[in-house]
């Protein structure tokens, strides 16, 4: 069999009751927290721009574009809603991925689901199928492809977008081929566009993508079944010829499932996780010597090469830009003593306060010789106070960055209400919770995604 077909054939034998207790948990933490980081995006430029191209002419549908009165297509829902899943950069992450697993997903499960009758219990099991999906052809082409330049949240994710919606539409064995198939001629994202609205929008259009190619096999249409691993196929075009393993993409399918190990990722704050245990180490500093901006005359920050290269900004020119600056963030994390998402609009990365800081921040990678490339999400930060005193701190891995060592649930449920709040009532934002935390319980996902809709607007039809 062709790696499509093999992939296609474990994605059909997916079901809710054959997964294991912990991969279902996981699976609605992932759902509840993405649900709020849309909530969160709708209003962010990227997204809002994304919808007015995609209904110019007055186009609608039956889909709810989360946080606003708007229905759209199914399509141009799942562009919409994935530009706003990714638009702040607070959405979960895979170690295996090599980016974030359920913004290309979800907004295409949540547009399929409101064209059909679909129940929580098959919306889970179709979203794990999405993520071993994706995640399975990662484990054959990581970390060459991340380095490359390919943004693996799209390049991928678009893979698992197609698995998931194949599996919701209960589609063949041949039609999931096909639709894998399609997916890898869907395949796009570069790494160049990252600090810019682009990088959401890529995985706006991997969501729609991978629905599309759903849809397209699910009417026979035809596309080549070893497409991934043709001569020119996306293996060999995307990675280059032995820079990929397909064994590791066909072996150990749910042994473990990858959502429970290396499992799911929940950001902390709202920017690129690889700034993350540099802000968790400066902020235990700052927390545990009670440290002010006036107290600090240079603060260094260590990070891994891999994690360097695209954080390194020194001076970020605008509020993306400073999602991915690991100098503002440090900077930040002193000024305001902690790290939220007002901390990237309106300017704040231009405040005198925080610039102020920022030129006192000094960040480098790890010389290679000190570095175990095992582990690469770990940060060092330092900081010199004016009484000469030096403070030091060194996180391994971020608070969040999978199972092992997880966000408490009081933090999970805070992050959600105030992601969710930027567009609902805090009513209407506790009641989705509700609805989300017993997503298995749940008849009818069209009831799940009106909840996203302003309870104003609700009151006006």
């Amino acid at each position: 069999m062709t790696i499509a077909e093999t992939l296609a054939t474990r994605i059909a034998a997916v079901t809710y009751e054959a997964l294991p207790e912990d991969a279902r948990h996981w699976a609605k933490v992932a759902i509840m927290d993405t649900v709020g980081c849309i909530l969160a995006g709708a209003e962010e430029p990227c997204a809002r721009i994304a919808g007015q191209v995609a209904t110019i002419g007055g186009a609608s549908g039956p889909c709810v574009v989360f946080g606003t009165p708007d229905r759209v297509g199914p399509m141009d829902a799942a562009a919409i809603n994935g530009t706003a899943a990714h638009a702040l950069d607070y959405d979960d992450c895979s170690d295996t991925l090599g980016g974030h697993p359920s913004a290309p997903i979800l907004p295409a499960l949540f547009a399929l689901a409101e064209t059909r009758a679909t129940n929580g219990r098959d919306f889970i099991a179709a979203y794990v199928a999405g993520w071993e999906t994706e995640t399975r052809i990662a484990r054959g082409v990581n970390f060459h492809h991340y380095e490359k330049g390919w943004h693996p949240t799209a390049t991928l994710g678009v893979f698992g977008a197609a698995a998931a919606c194949a599996k919701l539409l209960g589609l063949s064995v041949d039609k999931t081929a096909k639709a894998l198939a399609l997916a890898a001629t869907f395949s796009s994202g570069l790494k160049a566009n990252f600090g810019t609205m682009t990088k959401p929008l890529h995985v706006g259009q991997a969501a729609r993508n991978g629905l599309y190619a759903a849809l397209l096999a699910s009417e026979d249409f035809t596309s080549s079944p070893d497409t991934i691993e043709h001569r020119q196929g996306f293996l060999r075009v995307f990675n280059g010829e032995g820079n990929f393993v397909t064994d590791l993409i066909v072996a150990e399918w749910g042994a473990p499932w990858d959502i429970v190990d290396p499992g799911l990722a929940i950001k902390q704050y709202p920017c690129c996780g690889s700034t993350h245990p540099a802000i968790d180490a400066m902020l235990m500093l700052v927390r545990e010597n009670d440290l002010t901006p006036a107290m600090v005359t240079r603060i260094e920050s260590q990070t891994h090469k891999r994690r360097f290269a695209h954080t390194n900004r020194p001076d970020p020119r605008g509020a993306l830009d400073a999602k991915f600056s690991v100098q503002y963030c440090l900077a930040r994390a002193l000024v305001s003593r902690e790290v939220l998402i007002q901390h990237f609009e309106d300017g704040s990365y231009d405040e005198p306060a925080v610039r102020d800081v920022l030129s006192r921040v000094v960040s480098t990678a790890w010389p290679d010789r000190q570095m175990d490339l095992s582990e690469h999400f770990g940060a060092d930060v330092q900081i010199t106070l004016t009484n000469g005193r030096v403070l030091t701190r060194s996180v391994p891995r971020p608070l969040g960055r999978g199972p092992t060592i997880p966000l408490p649930p009081a933090l999970l449920r805070g992050k959600f209400m105030d992601c969710a709040q930027r567009a609902l009532t805090a009513d209407a934002s506790n009641r989705l919770h509700g609805m989300l935390d017993r997503l298995e319980t749940v008849n009818r996902m069209r009831t799940l995604t009106e909840a996203t809709i302003p309870r104003a607007t609700l009151a006006a039809e």
